[in-house]
């Protein structure tokens, strides 16, 4: 089963609450080092942390942070960008091309270019983090987005397998964010959603469902598209 003890973090997005808590937490399983990356670092109080600065929307920062960080045996893609309406059609064009590159494009050219280390390695993780609204297209481009890194994620799996890199897919409803600052819904702690994933890890899972909304959007994928969003039949009563 793949472990966090002795291992080497790099955290996407590591300013932000979830990203954060990734740190932390690899820590107190263990892991040697994290790098924590963002477009503009800051300053750790632990000299197991090692701050990097990455743009995942940048392929000549990609390739900066892979000649830093040779020796990472877990990659967490955590990075996110997100909208402030929910209708693909009202997004403006740069809203729809931010999403893409940081929620798409981002993590899946930042694997690619990790993958050779991570291959190389007896024990090597990859973990991305999607939604439930990967399952739920109300979000507009940022559900089209997670909804496509899902899809990759499953590829990237099966790919790597071979070469016992372990892929792992996290989603989940809101959490206790900035990010998610403008709902009053219910909102998972980054602490335990964190602990979910590293936990599921831990134990060797593929996919990580952490909250109610994830599980009941998983179950309903069969049912029929009305039964999905009933507001068609109601534009059709």
């Amino acid at each position: 089963m793949p472990s966090l003890k002795g291992s080497i973090v790099l955290v996407t997005g590591a300013n932000g609450g979830i990203g954060t808590e990734f740190v932390h937490d690899a820590l107190a399983r263990g892991a040697s080092k994290v790098y924590a990356t963002a477009r503009t670092p800051r300053t750790w109080e632990d000299e197991r942390i090692v701050p990097l600065t990455l743009d995942v929307t940048d392929p000549d920062s990609i390739q900066a942070a892979v000649e830093a960080a040779g020796d990472v045996t877990v990659l967490i893609n955590n990075a996110g960008a997100s909208v402030a309406s929910s209708g693909i059609l009202t997004h403006t064009i740069e809203e729809i091309r931010t999403n893409v590159e940081t929620n798409f494009l981002g993590p899946l050219f930042l694997t690619r270019a990790f993958a050779p280390i991570l291959s190389a390695r007896e024990e090597s993780v990859i973990i991305n983090i999607h939604s439930a609204l990967s399952w739920y297209a109300v979000a507009g481009i940022y559900s089209a987005t997670k909804a496509a890194l899902w899809s990759a994620t499953n590829s990237l799996r099966l790919e790597l397998a071979p070469a016992g890199v372990h892929v792992v897919g996290v989603h989940v409803g809101y959490v206790d964010t900035a990010m998610a600052a403008h709902t009053s819904e219910p909102k998972t702690d980054p602490a335990d959603l964190v602990r979910t994933v590293l936990d599921a890890v831990e134990a060797g899972e593929y996919e990580v469902l952490a909250d109610d909304t994830s599980l009941q959007l998983k179950a309903g994928l069969s049912a029929p598209i009305e039964a999905v969003y009933p507001q068609l039949t109601a534009k059709n009563a």
